[in-house]
């Protein structure tokens, strides 16, 4: 499930931490809590996380960085970063 335009980030994180689905308000992380739960899926750090979601091929030496990879997201879906994260399944 995509995120609802209008949820805050720190909503948007969870969801993706939590598979796709927004967790009940009482098991929500904090932003950072979140962010490091839905990049574990992926063994990853944040940053990396984004930038395999960009592009499944990156390669670590390709990586960019958070405000970089944010705008790719953003460009690439023509939406604001917010919204682009919103975009993503998980």
């Amino acid at each position: 499930m995509a995120g609802i335009a209008g949820s805050t980030l720190c909503a948007e994180l969870n969801r993706l931490a939590n598979g796709g689905t927004y967790p009940a308000l009482t098991d929500f992380l904090d932003e950072q809590g979140a962010a490091n739960a839905w990049a574990g899926t992926s063994g990853l750090g944040v940053v990396g996380a984004l930038n395999i979601k960009a592009d499944a091929n990156r390669q670590p030496d390709q990586y960019k960085d958070l405000f970089g990879i944010c705008n790719e997201l953003a460009s690439t879906t023509n939406k604001s970063a917010v919204d682009a994260l919103r975009s993503i399944e998980s």
